[in-house]
């Protein structure tokens, strides 16, 4: 064992957040959490392992059993690592149906495992933001949730011009394939499926599987129709569906909140999960090097039924990772200029002779002006190696007190950017503006 060399990289499809990476992910999540907070919505978490039959009963035992990290424990519990946070969240308010106020108005932003294979946009292990409204059974809860994601950008600085939302329904998608392809519930499913991966496959196999399925080639004609219409002329196919229904009172709604803009109806967004019921959306950076959706979500209406039998709670909601979003801000240009500078960060050099404790009161003296600051506590103690340490490792200025300036109950403050110095009296580092 002693003579094995260790890799220093990080499992695959994971990645290593150094200071800097934090940085940045501190900012776009504080962003979003006070965007979120300010809308009302409340913060919950849950725990990184849960039982592995909620993904089975949800996605299937195949899907459950090759997307997640499964194992079983030493009770012989079967357990995977979450793939992700929804079951969470119907399990969690199943727990306390009865103590809970709806609608409920909940986030969190956990780190989500899946095996699969990584490429752009997508790893092994990410954050994912998860929004949702439960018990609020109307389209004006839909509404809520697509313009919250649509907050979610402006919070970020995004333009108008840099993404769009693609907006279909569920239950109006399944009608117009029951309609169109005169077939049942069932084989609208499986035609779902067919469709969903129609963009990854290719016409000509996209096609043979249609036509393996008895969609013919005429049928096939009139679906692809549909992905040109708007969306009154699309629900004008089945006047009857509820889907239909929904999908103009959103839209509706959509444009009397000045929304449309950025909002427009996609017969291609499925939402491949067999949980959605209703409303569905994805979210595009026009870019086109992220040309794949960012995020996306829709309504579910019955998820805590999997956990409490005769349970009626609708849900609607998003989810989004950090990994797609980071794409979108870089592409952009989105990402503050002095995100990494911008903020005072202090050091406080030592001189021989002139004990700790004197520096560690200037530091908090500093500090209690709300100034970021610490002592140096490295074994080169020479002005210049300290100097030199401070520019490397991004602190804005430098505190200096020899024998000579403690008598005198001053310090020297030194602007590493300017490289301009002043003289302090030591009471006065307690005023911010000292560091500006």
């Amino acid at each position: 064992m002693a003579n094995i060399e260790l890799s220093t990289q990080p499992y695959k499809g994971t990645r290593d957040f150094y200071p800097r990476e934090m940085t940045l992910r501190n900012w776009f999540f504080g962003k979003i959490r006070e965007r979120l907070q300010l809308c009302c919505f409340e913060e919950y978490g849950g725990p990184m392992l849960e039982s592995l039959d909620i993904y089975i009963a949800k996605s299937g035992e195949e899907l459950a059993g090759e997307q997640t990290y499964n194992f079983e424990d030493r009770g012989g519990r079967r357990l995977a690592v979450r793939p992700e946070m929804t079951p969470t969240v119907a399990r969690m308010v199943a727990g306390k149906l009865g103590e809970l106020s709806f609608p409920l108005r909940w986030f969190s932003i956990p780190n989500l495992y899946r095996y699969e294979r990584p490429q752009r946009g997508r790893l092994r292990e990410h954050w994912q933001v998860n929004v949702d409204i439960f018990g609020a059974d109307g389209f004006e809860a839909d509404t809520e949730v697509i313009s919250t994601a649509v907050s979610l950008l402006d919070a970020l600085g995004a333009k108008k011009d840099m993404y769009r939302v693609h907006i279909n329904n569920r239950r109006f998608f399944n009608d117009v394939i029951c309609s169109l392809c005169g077939t049942d519930a069932e084989g609208a499913k499986k035609i779902s499926k067919v469709i969903d991966r129609k963009g990854k496959v290719g016409r000509e196999a996209y096609e043979k599987d249609m036509i393996a399925l008895g969609v013919s080639a005429d049928m096939i004609a009139k679906l692809d129709s549909v992905y040109s219409m708007s969306v009154t002329e699309a629900a004008a196919l089945c006047p009857d569906s509820q889907g239909a229904a929904e999908l103009l009172g959103l839209f509706s709604m959509l444009d009397k909140l000045g929304l449309s803009e950025v909002c427009e109806f996609d017969f291609g967004i499925i939402r491949g999960l067999d949980y959605y019921t209703g409303t569905v959306f994805e979210v595009f950076d026009t870019s086109p090097e992220n040309n794949r959706a960012m995020f996306g979500g829709g309504r579910y209406d019955n998820l805590v039924g999997l956990f409490v039998k005769n349970a009626h709670v609708s849900g609607v909601g998003f989810g989004f990772g950090d990994v797609t979003l980071e794409n979108f801000l870089v592409t952009h240009n989105l990402i503050p200029d002095d995100l990494y500078t911008g903020r005072a960060k202090v050091l406080v050099t030592r001189f021989d002779g002139i004990d700790y404790e004197t520096y560690a009161d200037l530091a908090a003296k500093i500090r209690e002006a709300g100034v970021a600051c610490t002592v140096y506590n490295g074994q080169q103690r020479k002005i210049g190696k300290e100097l030199d340490y401070a520019g490397k490792a991004g602190f804005t200025h430098a505190v200096t007190m020899g024998t000579d300036e403690k008598a005198a109950g001053i310090v020297k403050v030194k602007n590493l950017s300017r490289r301009e110095e002043k003289t302090v009296a030591v009471p006065d580092l307690a005023d911010p503006k000292v560091f500006d």
